[in-house]
C-alpha cells in the first residue's frame, strides 16, 4: 500500500503564488510516474501536470507556463510550484501515482491523495 501526504493549499488572491507538495510513504521499490490533478464539482478528475521517473513532464493547457512540477526521487516527493494564480484555478487538487512496483513483478496501479483545497479569488 502506498500513502499521500498532500500539503500547501489554502485560499489567495489572483496573481500570487502557492506552493503543493506531497509524499508518498508505504513499503515500494519504486513509483512510476507522480502528479496532480484537479476536480471541479460535476466533472471528471483533470491533469494538471505529471512527472516521470525520467524526469519527463506533463502539463495540462490551463496552467503550462504557470505551473512547474518537480520530484525528489529520494524522498519519493512531488511537489507542484503555482505562480501567477487564477481563479479558474480553483478547486481540490490531489496527488496520484502510475504504477507502483514493491518488486521486480510486483506492483500496483495508481494511487491518490485525499486532495488539498486551493481557493483563488479575483
Amino acid at each position: 500500500q502506498v500513502e499521500l501526504a498532500e500539503s500547501g493549499g489554502g485560499s489567495v488572491q489572483a496573481g500570487v503564488s502557492l506552493r503543493l507538495s506531497c509524499r508518498a510513504s508505504g513499503k515500494f521499490s519504486r513509483i512510476t510516474t507522480m502528479g496532480w490533478y484537479r476536480q471541479a464539482p460535476g466533472y471528471e478528475r483533470d491533469l494538471v501536470a505529471t512527472i516521470a521517473e525520467d524526469g519527463t513532464t506533463r502539463y495540462g493547457d490551463s496552467v503550462k507556463g504557470r505551473f512547474t512540477i518537480s520530484r525528489d526521487t529520494a524522498e519519493n516527493a512531488v511537489i507542484l510550484q503555482m505562480n501567477n494564480l487564477k481563479p479558474e484555478d480553483t478547486g481540490p487538487y490531489y496527488c496520484g501515482t502510475g504504477r507502483v512496483w514493491y518488486s521486480h513483478d510486483t506492483y500496483s496501479n495508481a494511487f491518490w491523495g485525499r486532495g488539498t483545497q486551493v481557493t483563488v479569488t479575483a
